[in-house]
């Protein structure tokens, strides 16, 4: 083969191209592959705060709430971790504290998380308060319970968004205390203020699709009766205002087979109106890793600080090939967003 300068010179370009490009990829720390940040772990959510990242999650400690901050999402492990509340003794919301989430509204943080006093049915929404500029600093104080409905206010994973000048509050909740069946949907109420609910509460989804109503475990054991659950939610406002979608997760959390769903509704509807929402009729989130991933849900979109795409946190449950088990998992990866400013969770 006659080998010229030539030939030599363009070969030399295309490769400094090709490695150019593959820097350029690497340095970006975008990928189609999710890096595990916890395990095992569930309801991940995170916020961009000048230049920081403030990260909340679920693990087996569930007497108090910890704040990691780091400079990098994607290197958790040199980030520091703080306990920013614990209750006393006294308080009714002193155990089973579940799915804090972070929320800068005005000038204050805001942490809203769920707690009981040991017995899950009394399970109810709490809100703590800090005046503080940084998050690990100051001191949360509880500012108390957000009463959902006169009738009873059990509650489970409280999120919060604002859309115009008026604050949201979602959750999922019973309609009715449980007897022969359990059904957890998502409810929707106005507030007054960060730690005031003051409408009644408007359920925007039940479990009604085949994939929302998986409840059995993954051994062949059941509960004494059906549990349909729509849980978690968590809402987005689209970057141009016109819309809000609430993700939510589907079917048993301890099943393999939950989803993650959505509502959508336009922001000048009446939000309070649950004609106002309209439900996607399939999941919108699906596994296209490997098969060892199952049951992608309970997401958080997170602002990249460094102008890429923004980040995803979700929950996915791990098969551990070694023992045979599930294990639940935090992930991270990079998500597209679409031309309606929404997360493009299945083609990301």
């Amino acid at each position: 083969m006659n080998v010229t300068k030539k030939h030599i010179k363009k070969t030399c370009m295309v490769l400094a191209l090709l490695t150019s490009i593959i820097i350029s990829a690497c340095g970006s720390g975008e990928s189609d592959k999710s890096k595990v940040l916890f395990s095992p772990s569930c309801y991940p959510y995170a916020v961009l705060h000048n230049g920081k990242y403030y990260i909340m999650r679920q693990t087996d400690i569930t007497t108090r709430i910890d704040l990691l901050c780091t400079d990098d999402i994607r290197d958790v492990e040199k980030g520091t971790t703080k306990t920013v509340w614990m209750p006393t003794e006294n308080q009714k919301a002193n155990k089973n504290i579940w799915s804090p989430e972070l929320h800068r509204i005005g000038n204050k943080w805001y942490i809203y998380f769920e707690a009981d006093d040991g017995n899950t049915d009394n399970h109810q929404l709490y809100v703590l308060e800090n005046p503080s500029d940084d998050p690990m600093k100051g001191k949360f104080k509880l500012k108390g319970v957000l009463k959902t409905n006169d009738e009873w206010n059990y509650g489970i994973h409280p999120s919060t968004f604002v859309v115009g000048k008026r604050q949201y509050l979602v959750w999922s909740g019973w309609p009715k205390r449980r007897s022969e069946t359990e059904t957890q949907c998502i409810y929707i109420a106005g507030m007054k203020n960060p730690w005031t609910v003051n409408t009644q509460r408007v359920k925007i989804s039940t479990p009604t699709y085949e994939w929302e109503r998986q409840w059995i475990n993954p051994d062949g054991t059941r509960s004494a009766y059906p549990i349909y659950v729509n849980e978690n939610p968590q809402p987005i406002v689209s970057k141009d205002g016109k819309k809000v979608a609430i993700y939510y997760s589907a079917s048993g959390c301890w099943t393999v087979y939950s989803r993650l769903g959505a509502v959508y509704a336009n922001t000048n509807a009446n939000l309070l109106d649950s004609t106002s929402w309209h439900k996607a009729k399939e999941p919108v989130m699906i596994s296209n890793e490997n098969d060892s991933l199952k049951g992608l849900t309970d997401i958080c979109v997170v602002e990249n600080k460094n102008g890429g795409n923004p980040f995803l946190l979700f929950e996915a449950k791990y098969y551990n090939k070694a023992d045979g088990h599930y294990v639940k998992q935090i992930r991270l990866k990079n998500i597209k967003m679409g031309d309606d400013g929404l997360p493009m969770f299945k083609n990301r």
